[in-house]
Order: structure tokens, then sequence, then C-alpha cells
């Protein structure tokens, strides 16, 4: 059976996401992302295309390591202003009946007990279609303001993640049993108290002796996602995650990194099928390679590479200002991206420069975009996903919803053409479109902790 390609539209609840400065070209939308119409439509025409999910994005905090200020970040709207995505899933829900929404959330600022509960209530307003990207930031300025003088140092932020993750799971999984809520409207019994129990966690980070406070949703446990590359993240994604996004530069490198998750996950007692791996992409697609070429053109008028240095330095901890255009950019250890400061120091061949990376930025992005005619880009899609053995792709805006329309009426066909892309949703939950079932896998950890029917006892005559 030939592998299918899925596909989330990657976005983010702001005007400037990934290609810095396209919020100026003339036909984007993006400015209007504080509209409920705007999310209302990117759902209803990513649903058009059969696409798996829209994956959001989210900082918290602001990009402030270029030049030690965040001017640049704000003139060019740099993810600032940012608003909150959770808030936007119900919106797009509504006018929906399949996409799965993958939304980012910082566990670092929110404690277990509260987050939850939200998510639950996510999860049974979609009807189980909703996924927490679950990350734990990287921005110093987001610690300050709340509250903190610093953030924590980067593996600690997983030693904590991994906690957080044993907490949600237990209230997830383990406070109500199935069958605890009854609606017996004859009797007066909206649930049976003898199958919803407290949890109690007493570790290092967080205290939580409570009963969750909703019931269960369709998935329980919304679908898992995870981004971290670096090698903390890899654990951290094998033993918890379902769904992985990575942003490789090559396919070689790219194919060793999914490689080396699914070998992690299987020494964690999953299988290598329990996770998904997502590449990072953009395209810019045309009827023909020359009309596509032309519209790249148009569009690199448009580009911001002031905001993508900013996005870049903030990313990697790394105030690129300092550096003269051909000079090598040195490895720092510091508590940004771990992932991102390695790929273009100790993990590069050839070293990176200003000069190098500024010339990767023709969209406003660290990353070149596929350019071609449909065919051209279906070739490529399905070519890193044999070579590198990825599942699917992010697909991130660049001109909205233009980006997103000319990859559906152009791209999707042929995909389907070659028997690599849906022609329909298959039923149920985000996770059984994904994976065929609705909780979560029995050799996921998460699973430990469903109650499980007591064991009935022999009687004495047996």
């Amino acid at each position: 059976m030939t592998k299918q390609i899925r596909l989330n539209a990657f976005d983010m609840n702001c005007a400037g996401h990934i290609q810095h400065g396209m919020w100026t070209h003339p036909r984007d939308r993006s400015t209007a992302y504080n509209t409920l119409e705007y999310w209302q439509d990117l759902a209803q025409t990513a649903e058009r295309g059969l696409f798996d999910g829209i994956f959001l994005a989210d900082i918290i905090g602001v990009y402030d390591v270029y030049k030690d200020s965040p001017a640049a970040s704000i003139l060019n709207g740099a993810q600032i202003p940012v608003n909150d995505p959770m808030l936007l899933v119900p919106a797009m829900a509504a006018v929906t009946k399949h996409i799965g929404f993958g939304v980012t959330s910082n566990l670092t600022y929110e404690p277990p007990y509260l987050f939850a509960r939200r998510a639950s209530t996510l999860d049974h307003l979609t009807n189980g279609r909703f996924g927490w990207n679950i990350v734990t930031g990287y921005l110093d300025s987001a610690a300050r303001g709340m509250g903190l003088g610093a953030q924590p140092d980067h593996d600690s932020r997983y030693d904590i993640a991994d906690e957080y993750m044993d907490v949600v799971y237990k209230l997830w999984e383990g406070s109500w049993e199935d069958g605890a809520v009854l609606r017996d409207r004859a009797n007066r019994v909206f649930a049976d108290p003898a199958k919803v129990h407290r949890i109690g966690h007493f570790g290092k980070h967080y205290q939580v002796d409570a009963i969750h406070l909703s019931e269960p949703s369709r998935q329980r446990t919304p679908v898992l996602y995870q981004a971290g590359a670096s090698t903390r993240g890899r654990e951290f994604a094998a033993r918890h995650a379902e769904c992985v996004f990575i942003s490789g530069p090559d396919k070689e490198n790219t194919r060793h990194l999914v490689a080396d998750l699914r070998r992690r996950a299987v020494q964690q007692g999953r299988a290598p099928t329990d996770i998904a791996v997502f590449l990072g992409r953009t395209a810019v697609v045309g009827r023909t390679r020359r009309q596509a070429e032309e519209k790249y053109q148009e569009y690199h008028r448009h580009a911001s590479i002031e905001g993508a240095l900013a996005h870049f330095s903030s990313s990697t901890g790394i105030d690129l200002s300092r550096y003269e255009l051909d000079e090598p950019i040195r490895y720092e250890k510091n508590n940004a991206l771990n992932s991102a400061v390695e790929a273009i120091t100790t993990l590069s061949r050839e070293p990176w420069t200003l000069r190098r990376i500024i010339g990767q930025m023709g969209l406003g992005s660290r990353t070149a975009p596929i350019v071609g005619s449909a065919e051209e880009v279906a070739d490529e899609l399905i070519d890193w996903a044999r070579e590198a053995d990825i599942d699917g792709f992010n697909l991130s805006r660049i001109v909205t919803p233009e980006s997103l329309e000319d990859f559906i009426d152009l791209v999707i066909p042929i995909l389907q053409e070659r028997g690599v892309y849906k022609r329909n949703y298959a039923p149920g939950s985000l996770r059984e479109k994904l994976f065929g079932h609705a909780r979560l896998a029995d050799t996921h950890p998460g699973a430990l902790y469903r109650r499980l029917p007591p064991i009935p006892q022999r009687s004495a005559a047996e």
C-alpha cells in the first residue's frame, strides 16, 4: 500500500508568521487575523483541500535578541502582536466537520490542573478534533513577562515537562472511569461518584490532589504534538509525542533525524509508526515553472530580511547583528532553541555566515521555499516523503489565502492521481483519522494511568 502524505496548514494568530513581510502584499489578508471570519475562511479552505489539520504556532514573549531590542520585530510585525490561538478553535470547529486543530500551548506558565480542563473542553467542543503542541518556551522576554528573572535552562525545562505530562495523563486518563457519566434523569444521577477519583501527584515541581473538572472527552488525551529537535527534545518526543514537527535542511539529515526519533520511540516500548513526522515547508506553485518563478519574484519584493533576522536571532539566542557578513557563526550554548543553534554550527558540514543565512531568506524565512509547477512541487513532496521517511508536511503560508488555495487547486489533484493523498476523510476523531484508534495507544506512557476495571475475585468454591 502506498504511504499517504499528511498535510497541516501551518499558521499563527498574528499577521507575520514565518515568511516575514508578506503582510505587506496587496493580496494578503493576514492583517485581518483578529477577526473570526479570517479563521473560519481558513478552516473551510483547508478542509476543502482535505488537510488533516491546522497547526497553530504560538509564542509567549517578544523577539528582542536582535540588536538587543524588540524594535525590528515590532516594526515588521514578526509574530507581534500575537493573540491566543486556543480561542480560535471553537470558531473554526463550528464551520467544519473533519479537520483537526493542533494548537501550541506553553506548559511552563500554566498549571496542569487548569490546562487539562481547557484541553478537555476543546476536545468536547470539537468532537474529538483537538491536539496539543507541547512546548516549554525559549524566550527570556516571556519569563520576564511572567515575573521571572529568566527562563529555566533548556534541559531542565524538559525535566519539568516530563512531570507535567504525568499530571495531565492522570487527570485525563485516570480521574473519571468509563461509564462514570450516566445522565440518568429518572434516577436523578448525573454521574456515579464511585467512578470518579481524586488523583494524587506529589512531585518535585507539581503537587495536585484533585478530581479532573471535565468529564471524559472523545479522545480523553488530545493528540500530542511536539517540535523539539535537540537531543533532549527528541528524548521527550520519543516518549510523549504522537506527531513531531521538524525542520530538516536536506533529505539526508532529515532521514537521520527521523530514524533517530523512531529508534528512540522503540526504546520507550513504542512502535516506530506510533509517531507521525511532519516536515516544515512552504511552496510557491504555478501552472508552469515560469509562472511560479514570476510569482516568487513578486512575493520576494515584499520580504522583510530584518524581520527574519529578528526571528532567527531569538530562536538561536544569538544576536546576528554582531556578525560581519562573512564571519562564521559560532556555537553558543544558551537556553533558546538548541536544535536551531546546532543546525547552523556543530551539525553543519559547511560554516554558516550571515551572508549565507540572508541568502536563504528569499521570502523572509530562513528556509527556502519549493518553487515550481504543480507537477514539480508534487514530485518534490513525494521525494521528501520517500527519501526522508517523513509522514507529511506543515505547509506555512506566504500570501494568504492565495498560497493555500493555489496548493489545493493545483497540487492536491496531482497527489491524488499519484495515489499518495486521500480523496475523502476517514470517519472519527483526529486520532482515529491519523492512527486508526480513538484513545492513546496501549504502548504510550499515558495509557498507564487508565483506570482499569477491577479483576473479578475467585470464589472459595473455585
